[in-house]
C-alpha cells in the first residue's frame, strides 16, 4: 500500500477534529480515585528460570475494580539498588507471554514492568488476566464492548489497569519511582498516552505507532481492524453513531496527549492502515511537553520502524531517566 494519508508537511501540523468532553478531567479523576479505594497489594514472586543475567518476578496487582492483573518485572541480575525502569503495555490481542521474551530492556540496565492485558492474550503472546466485567453486545473483539456508555467502556478498565501498573512497579524496591518511563507498540503505544496524560510525574514515554487516537478521523479513514470494529457495530446499530462517539471522546489519545507533562519520542508509518499517520500526529502535535520528538518511517505499514525504533528508544531514553 502506498502512501494515503496527508502529505507529511500537513501532518505535522494536522489537529484532530474530536471535542474533548467538559468533564474529561472529572470523569478521570472519579475513575482512578474509585480504583484507588482497593489496596494495590503488588505481589512480585521471584520466578525460577534459566536466566543467567536477569531475574524475573512474578506480579500480581489489583486493578480497576480490584480485579486480579498479572505482569512480569525484569531486572539485571546484579541490581541491589533501585534502577531506571521501563513500564510496557502490549498490542491489541497480545499478552505478557514467556518472560524470556522481554529481555531487552533489563539488558540495558533497565528494571522492566511489563503489564498483562485484560480479557486479550489469546491472539499472541498469551496471558493470564481475565476481565470479569461484562458488557452489552458487542462486535467480536474489544473496540466496541460497553462503548455506548464511558463508564462501561473496555478501555476505562484497561487504562485504569495501566496506571495501577505504574503504581505497582513504583512500590517495588529496585524501581526508583523518579525515573519511570512508560512505552508501547500500537495498543500499548495508545495505552501509553493515556497513562502520560493521567500520570503527571513519569519520566518519559515513547509510544511507538500509537492505536487510539482521533477516533473521529480513524473510524472514517481506514477500513482496517481494529478501528472497523467500531463501523461494523454502527453498520447493525444504526443511529447510534453519535452515542459512540461521545463515549470514545473520553478515551482519545488527542486529549490525553495535551495533559502530557514529560519528554516524549513518537513513531509514525506513512503507510500504516492500522493507525493511519494522521491519527498519531494527531496525539503527538497535542502533546503538552516541548521535549518531543517522532520518528518517521516513510514506507512501513503498522510493522512501522520494528527493531530501529528500539534502537531509537535505547539511545533517546537514557537521557531522560
Amino acid at each position: 500500500m502506498a502512501q494515503f494519508d496527508l502529505p507529511l508537511d500537513e501532518l505535522r501540523t494536522y489537529r484532530s477534529a474530536s471535542t474533548e468532553p467538559e468533564d474529561f478531567d472529572a470523569f478521570w479523576a472519579k475513575t482512578l480515585q474509585e480504583a484507588r479505594e482497593h489496596d494495590l497489594d503488588a505481589r512480585f514472586d521471584r520466578v525460577d528460570l534459566p536466566l543467567k543475567t536477569v531475574t524475573v518476578h512474578d506480579v500480581t496487582f489489583a486493578g480497576f475494580g480490584g480485579h486480579q492483573i498479572k505482569g512480569w518485572l525484569t531486572v539485571p541480575a546484579w541490581a541491589n539498588s533501585p534502577l531506571p525502569t521501563v513500564v510496557e503495555f502490549i498490542g491489541y490481542g497480545g499478552g505478557r507471554g514467556l518472560p524470556h521474551t522481554h529481555l531487552l530492556w533489563a539488558s540495558a540496565g533497565f528494571a522492566h514492568f511489563v503489564m498483562d492485558t485484560r480479557g486479550q492474550a489469546s491472539a499472541w503472546g498469551g496471558g493470564e488476566t481475565p476481565d470479569p466485567v461484562g458488557s452489552a453486545p458487542a462486535f467480536p473483539g474489544f473496540m466496541t464492548r460497553g462503548v455506548e456508555d464511558p463508564e462501561t467502556y473496555y478501555y476505562r478498565r484497561l487504562f485504569t489497569d495501566a496506571v495501577r501498573a505504574v503504581e505497582a512497579a513504583r512500590s517495588h524496591p529496585l524501581v526508583d519511582p523518579a525515573r519511570v518511563a512508560a512505552l508501547g507498540t500500537s495498543q500499548g503505544g495508545g495505552i501509553t498516552i493515556a497513562v502520560g496524560g493521567l500520570v503527571p510525574d513519569l519520566a518519559a514515554i515513547a509510544p511507538d505507532v500509537p492505536f487510539l487516537c482521533d477516533f473521529p478521523r480513524a473510524m472514517t479513514l481506514t477500513d482496517r481492524a481494529p478501528y472497523r470494529e467500531i463501523g461494523n457495530y454502527l453498520k447493525t446499530h444504526r443511529g447510534r453513531s453519535e452515542q459512540v462517539r461521545r463515549t470514545l471522546a473520553y478515551f482519545d489519545g488527542a486529549h490525553f496527549a495535551a495533559r502530557g507533562r514529560a519528554p516524549a519520542l513518537f513513531s509514525a508509518a506513512l503507510e500504516d492502515q492500522t493507525c493511519p499517520p494522521s491519527t498519531v500526529f494527531a496525539a503527538f502535535n497535542a502533546w503538552g511537553h516541548e521535549d518531543k520528538e517522532i520518528e518517521v518511517y516513510d514506507f512501513n505499514d503498522h510493522e512501522g520502524g520494528g527493531p530501529y525504533q528500539q534502537a531509537a528508544q535505547l539511545r533517546w531514553l537514557p537521557a531522560r531517566v
